[in-house]
């Protein structure tokens, strides 16, 4: 995935709430994009692979955060 470093330097330099503020609004695109593929409107399907792979690296930057 391109970018990937920016991304996760973006995600590490947020607090634990700002990382669940974040976690929802993809959970929330993610259920958006499904519903979009289910009655064959959504056009860009990796968009969903990308939203998923997204939120497992909030999830574990959180686990780590929480750790401490």
């Amino acid at each position: 995935m391109k970018g990937t470093g920016t991304y996760m330097q973006k995600i590490n330099d947020l607090n634990v709430k700002e990382l669940v503020s974040e976690r929802g609004k993809l959970k929330k695109e993610l259920f958006e994009l499904k519903m979009k593929n289910a009655i064959r409107w959504l056009k860009e399907t990796h968009k969903i692979w990308d939203l998923k792979v997204k939120i497992a690296r909030i999830n574990t930057v959180l686990k780590s955060k929480l750790a401490k």
